[in-house]
């Protein structure tokens, strides 16, 4: 034995003599009377008891014989989660199949290794061979091979063995380091006859009714090109139902569906297709997608630089928009006094900020959704003004919307703090965009709007019922007066559509893009009031356009107080609610008080606290776990001192899919990486018996001793329980307490 850290001479001497004082004084005077054989005793017992404490915090280190194989150990893992039903095994259960393959892993393992079977679900749990069954919510394999390598450290572990479909449901990071892992892959990696939703998604709000299009993913395996019907329900009602055919077997199928979800509800909106007769698994042939009611109307503020035609047609279609409450300044001209004088239509006594042509504070300006600025020169604004309405977009996350040939002319808003905020490159460096496209193709006129293939499919400039309509709406507009020659768009800004100008050269004509929090966007053409007046009254491709895009714009504007909740949720989830506070000029409110309510599908209300992330702002989070599937809802209130900061409310769904049977194969890639990285192999089922020869050689074969500390040793502890024990044992029999 030696010690890992020793102490010097005369520490040591120092040490024992501090023992024997301690334990000549602490029997010194007795209370009771004792002879000097039991005086003796007890010192040396309390002597003793100290200098193996002492000893210990020298840590003593003992050698041990080296470890064999019989001594260690090799963890078997069964994934029993529910997509283990699946008999692709076979024509058995995996999980059948995987039973099967534990007791004759067993056998040939515990002559040489002892061995331990663990159930794994949502945590590994000790389990054997005859109780196993696939009942698991969710197959937590990776968290539960790091839980395993954490319960045995310190011990002699040959390996890991995994028996799974490589369906790992859990969110876990990582592998640590650890023992190597051999993964035994239970199933058909070709996989069953099936049908199933891959994917629900709910785009942006388009068009001036709140239309919602439905982006559905569906596959087919097993059956061929055989179609399919495809059911979309609304809240559990039937909306629509239509066949679609797969390219070939296997190959997703992409649909679309527009619907008109209830602005003051919320919407669950369901995708299904119907079982076939043969077909093994159902649970996967429902998908669910939520989209949140509308809210409150959006506040828009719309700056025009003079009366006329756009700003006319603009301003009417914003404000007989029951969905958008719109504020409209229009600069008229200047008094006597050389003063810029302005047409102010607001509500809600909004109006005495905007006086003097733009909110007069921070605050007024955060108040709105949307900023509007149309046909402005850029020298009208101060710096100060342009930086506000920058952060407009990036800090309080409005939208912004620049448009009109005026308010790019000249350097007009180049090197201004707006600039960093708009999606194109305001000077054009390439002299159009012709030179980059390289496909030779140009639209057939001057100051004709064409969409590109992206704005034949964006909520902005989709001002059809589907993409054919779109095209051929914008084919049908009549030209622009001119286009502003504005650069190409910025890397992650997306272009819309783009204009020819007469002398032949291509320039974007819209275009957006995420800014900070919020959204931006152009529009560099002059005169789109003539699609109003040059068309039939009943053509509506105007307002639809304007209003579309300014809704795109201010929808996503954040309140102040404002609640995330991830997508995805299945029941019996942790789910992480993050709520952001900030206030009336949206800075983070960290000292803010935060109080919430959470209402069950079944309408039961309970509170939930909120707790501030230190470090980060005005972020507060709260931690759930939903057990049933339906629509819950989230409401906050929060609170500065006395002052009210805000309140919202968020629903969401529980259970709209299910994880377990998403692409419900054989998974082997999931196996082979995690067998990979750990130096472990991967087999399937049938060559099972080649894991035992793999954990020999993976034993470490000890030629020395192995070092341990005396501390973790049983026998260590036991002795010292033992002195005082004894101790204890003879002061109450002599009469001490």
């Amino acid at each position: 034995m030696h010690f890992a850290h020793p102490p010097s001479w005369w520490l040591g001497i120092l040490i024992a003599a501090a023992i024997a004082a301690t334990a000549f004084l602490s029997y010194r005077r007795p209370l009771a009377p004792l002879s000097q054989r039991e005086r003796a005793t007890l010192m040396a017992l309390r002597a003793a008891a100290l200098l193996i404490v002492a000893i210990f915090l020298a840590r003593p280190i003992v050698l041990a014989p080296p470890a064999g194989a019989k001594d260690a150990v090799v963890p078997i893992l069964v994934d029993v989660s529910r997509s283990m039903r699946v008999a692709d095994a076979d024509g058995r259960p995996r999980i059948s199949e995987a039973a099967d393959l534990v007791r004759q892993l067993v056998p040939a393992l515990s002559g040489r290794f002892t061995t331990e079977i663990y159930g794994v679900g949502d945590s590994p749990s000790p389990a054997s061979p005859d109780d196993l069954s696939a009942v698991a919510r969710q197959s937590d394999l990776t968290r539960a091979v790091a839980s395993i390598r954490d319960k045995y450290r310190g011990r002699a572990v040959a390996g890991i063995i995994v028996v799974s479909d490589g369906g790992d449901t859990g969110n876990a990071p990582d592998l640590p380091e650890g023992p190597p892992i051999f993964a035994v892959g239970v199933g058909s990696p070709e996989g069953v006859k099936d049908r199933e939703i891959l994917g629900v998604t709910a785009g942006d709000p388009r068009l001036d009714q709140s239309s919602v299009d439905l982006q559905v993913s569906v596959a087919s395996s097993r059956y061929g090109t055989t179609p399919l019907d495809l059911r979309l329900l609304s809240n559990g009602k039937l909306l629509e139902s239509r066949k679609v055919a797969p390219a070939a077997d296997g190959s997703p199928i992409e649909a679309m569906f527009t619907v008109s979800p209830d602005p003051q509800n919320a919407t669950v909106y369901t995708v299904e297709v119907q079982p076939e007769p043969d077909e093994v698994i159902t649970e996967n042939n429902t998908r669910s997608v939520l989209v949140n009611p509308a809210g409150r109307r959006r506040k828009i503020l719309l700056l025009a630089g003079s009366p006329g035609y756009e700003h006319s047609f603009l301003s009417r279609a914003l404000t007989l928009d029951a969905g958008l409450e719109a504020d409209v300044v229009v600069k008229k001209g200047r008094n006597e006094n050389g003063e810029s004088t302005f047409l102010v239509q607001a509500g809600s006594g909004r109006a005495s900020t905007l006086t003097a042509g733009f909110p007069s504070t921070r605050e007024a300006l955060f108040g709105y959704d949307a900023l509007v600025i149309a046909n402005i020169e850029g020298d009208f604004f101060t710096r100060a003004q342009l930086t506000s309405a920058a952060e407009f977009a990036s800090e309080r996350g409005g939208g912004l919307l620049v448009l009109g040939g005026r308010s790019f002319t000249s350097r007009g808003l180049i090197g201004t703090p707006l600039e960093a905020a708009l999606p194109v490159e305001l000077n054009d460096r390439r002299a159009g965009l012709a030179s980059s496209r390289g496909d030779g193709e140009l639209p057939p006129a001057h100051n004709a709007v064409t969409l590109t293939a992206e704005g034949e499919r964006h909520p902005v400039t989709r001002i059809g019922s589907s993409i054919e309509q779109t095209r051929d709406l914008w084919a049908a507009l009549p030209r622009l007066s001119a286009s502003a020659p504005l650069g190409g768009p910025k890397p992650g800004a997306s272009l819309l559509a783009v204009t020819v100008a007469p002398g032949g050269a291509v320039y974007p004509v819209i275009a957006v893009q995420r800014y900070g929090r919020g959204r931006s966007m152009i529009f560099a053409g002059e005169a789109s009031w003539r699609w109003r007046m040059m068309l039939p009254s009943a053509d509506r491709s105007h307002e639809y356009f304007w209003r579309q895009a300014v809704r795109w714009l201010a929808g996503p504007a954040p309140e102040p107080v404002t609640i995330e909740v991830p997508d995805g949720v299945e029941p019996g989830d942790s789910v992480d609610i993050g709520v952001d506070v900030r206030d009336n000029v949206f800075k983070p409110a960290p000292g803010a008080t935060v109080t919430a309510t959470l209402t069950s599908p079944g309408g039961k209300s309970e509170a939930v606290t909120f707790r501030h992330e230190a470090g980060n702002g005005g972020r507060f989070t709260a931690a759930i776990r939903p057990e049933s599937r339906g629509l819950y809802r989230v409401s906050v209130d929060a609170r500065q001192g006395s002052s009210a900061l805000g309140q919202s409310a968020q629903w969401f769904f529980v259970g709209g899919g299910d994880r377990e049977f998403t692409n419900p194969r054989l998974n082997e890639g999931w196996l082979r990486r995690i067998a990979r990285q750990s130096g472990g192999r991967y087999v399937r089922a049938a060559d099972v018996s080649e894991i035992a020869p793999w954990l020999e050689g993976a034993v470490p074969t000890a030629a020395e001793p192995v070092e341990r500390d005396a501390w973790n040793e049983p026998w260590a502890i036991l002795l010292l329980i033992l002195v005082l024990s004894a101790e204890w044992t003879l002061r109450r029999r002599w009469g001490l307490r």
